[in-house]
C-alpha cells in the first residue's frame, strides 16, 4: 500500500457505557469511571445503546440488588455478544465466582484498583484473555477524575473514606469494601479547591461510613476537622455532607455541622429500627432514645435542617411491636424522606442464621406503611417553606421541561422558565407541594 497516496483509515471512536447500583459512594465510582473512559479516548454512550465496553457497578446491599446486578450484566451481553463486560463493585467483590460464571463476562475487579479498569479493558480488546482480578482493597483507591471535570458542572461527588469495620449483624458490606480507609486530609481540602475553582457549585462529601473519616491516618484526624477546614476554601458554597452513623457524631461535629455557612443544613442520619431490642440484634450502637437526643440536638442549632433516613424493615424477629416502635420514632424524628428497604439474608452474615425470619408478605406490608408515613412527613416538612424564599442550585430540566434542582436542605425544587438557570443559584419563591417535590417561581 503506497501511505502517501491512500486514504487514511478512520479508526472509529470506542464506546463505553456504564450503569450502576446502589449508594452514593457508588454513585460517585461510576462516574469517574466513565470520566476514566473518556480520557482514554472512549465514547461514554446510554447503557441501551450497543457499546464496545459494558461496565457494570454493582451493589449486595439487598437479594434484590444481586438479582439486578445480574439482569444488568445479561442485557449487556445480549445488547452487543462482543463486548467487553467488566463487572466491578460490591457484588463482584463478595460473589465473585458467581459473577465469573456468568456467561460473557470479562472482568471481574470488586472494590478495589479500580483506577487500573481501563487497562484491563484494553489487554481483554486485544486477546480476548481472562481477566479476574478481585481486590481485598488495603489502601485508598483515588478513583475520582480529572479535576474540573462533570458532565454537569453543577454537583460534584468526592469520596474521601472507604471501608467499614462495624459488621451490624445483617450487613454484606464490610466484606465487599474491606477495612477503613480515608483520603489523606491534605490532598482532600487540594481536591476540592480544584473542583471549586472548575466552577462545581456544590460539593458532596461521601464514604461508606464517613462519620469514620481520618482516624486511619497518621496522625488521626477527624471529619469536623476536615468540614471546618473545607470551610475556608475560596469560592466554595456548598458542602453537603451524604450520611453519618448516629454513633459517628460528637458535639465537635454538631457543632461544626450547624456552624459553618457552607454546609448543607440536611443530615441523613441511618436509623434502621426505632426499637431497642432489634438495634442491639442489628448491632447498631445507639437507642432509640440516644437517636432522637441526636436529632434534637441538631434541630436546636439548626431548626430549619432536614432530616432524612434508612430504615429496614422485616429483620428477623421484627415484631409488630417492634416496628410499631419504628413508626413511633419516624414520627418523633420528623424526617423530610425515608429510604425503607425490607430485609434481606445475606450469606456470610450473623442474622442469616437468626430464628424469626419474617415472611415476605409482611416486610411488603410494613414497607407500604412506611412510605405512606414518609408522604405525610415530606408533605409537612415541605409546607413550613409554602409561600417562602428560598436559594436553589439548578441542576437540569426535567422530562416536562421544567428547571429542577436542590435547596441547601436538600427539598427538591421545580420551577418553569424560558432563562437559561443550569448550574446557577437563584432565588425562588415555593408556591406548592407535590408528591416529592416542591414547586417555585423565579423571584
Amino acid at each position: 500500500m503506497n501511505l502517501e497516496t491512500s486514504e487514511v483509515l478512520q479508526v472509529p471512536e470506542p464506546k463505553a457505557a456504564v450503569s450502576v447500583l446502589g449508594c452514593k459512594v457508588n454513585q460517585t465510582e461510576a462516574s469517574a469511571i466513565a470520566d476514566m473512559f473518556r480520557r482514554s479516548g472512549y465514547k461514554i454512550v446510554d447503557f441501551s445503546e450497543k457499546a464496545d465496553v459494558y461496565v457494570i457497578h454493582t451493589c449486595t446491599v439487598t437479594g434484590e440488588s444481586d438479582r439486578k446486578s445480574r439482569n444488568l450484566i445479561r442485557r449487556a451481553v445480549r445488547k452487543n455478544p462482543d463486548a467487553v463486560v467488566a463487572v466491578t463493585g460490591c457484588y463482584a467483590q463478595v460473589s465473585s465466582r458467581a459473577v465469573e460464571a456468568m456467561e460473557g463476562v470479562d472482568i471481574v475487579m470488586g472494590t478495589g484498583s479500580l483506577d487500573a479498569l481501563v487497562d484491563r479493558v484494553e489487554q481483554v480488546r486485544s486477546d480476548r484473555g481472562e481477566i479476574q482480578a478481585v481486590s481485598n482493597g488495603k489502601e485508598f483507591c483515588n478513583l475520582e477524575g480529572q479535576p474540573g471535570y462533570s458532565s454537569d458542572r453543577v454537583r460534584a461527588f468526592l469520596k474521601v473514606q472507604e471501608g467499614c469495620q462495624q459488621f451490624c449483624s445483617y450487613c454484606i458490606i464490610p466484606y465487599a469494601r474491606g477495612v477503613m480507609r480515608s483520603r489523606p486530609f491534605k490532598e482532600t481540602i487540594e481536591k476540592v479547591e480544584q473542583l471549586t475553582a472548575s466552577g462545581f457549585k456544590e460539593i458532596v462529601l461521601t464514604g461508606i461510613r464517613l462519620g469514620a473519616y481520618g482516624k486511619d491516618l497518621d496522625p488521626p484526624v477527624s471529619l469536623a476537622s476536615l468540614i471546618k477546614s473545607l470551610g475556608g476554601v475560596p469560592g466554595l458554597q456548598r458542602l453537603r455532607v451524604s450520611s453519618v452513623d448516629p454513633h459517628d457524631f460528637t458535639p465537635e461535629l454538631v457543632s461544626v455541622l450547624t456552624s459553618e455557612p457552607v454546609v448543607c443544613p440536611h443530615f441523613h442520619i441511618p436509623l434502621q429500627s426505632g426499637d431497642d431490642t432489634i438495634l442491639e440484634r442489628m448491632r447498631r450502637r445507639y437507642t432509640a432514645e440516644q437517636y432522637l437526643e441526636l436529632i434534637q440536638s441538631l434541630k436546636e442549632k439548626s431548626p430549619l435542617a432536614a432530616f432524612t433516613t434508612d430504615v429496614m424493615v422485616g429483620f428477623p424477629g421484627e415484631s409488630e411491636e417492634h416496628f410499631e416502635n419504628t413508626k413511633g420514632v419516624i414520627k418523633a424524628a420528623g424526617f423530610m424522606g425515608v429510604h425503607v428497604f425490607k430485609y434481606s439474608v445475606r450469606e456470610g452474615t450473623p442474622a442469616a442464621e437468626f430464628p424469626g425470619q419474617v415472611p415476605g408478605e409482611v416486610k411488603a406490608r410494613r414497607s407500604r406503611e412506611i412510605a405512606d408515613l414518609t408522604k405525610r412527613l415530606f408533605a409537612e416538612y415541605a409546607s413550613r417553606f409554602l409561600h417562602k424564599e428560598v436559594e436553589v442550585l439548578i441542576e437540569q430540566r426535567d422530562r416536562e421541561g421544567l428547571w429542577e434542582g436542590h435547596t441547601p436542605n436538600y427539598l427538591v425544587v421545580k420551577l418553569s422558565s424560558p432563562e437559561d438557570y443550569r448550574n446557577k443559584i437563584i432565588p425562588v419563591r415555593i408556591t406548592g407541594i407535590g408528591d416529592n417535590f416542591v414547586i417555585g417561581e423565579g423571584v
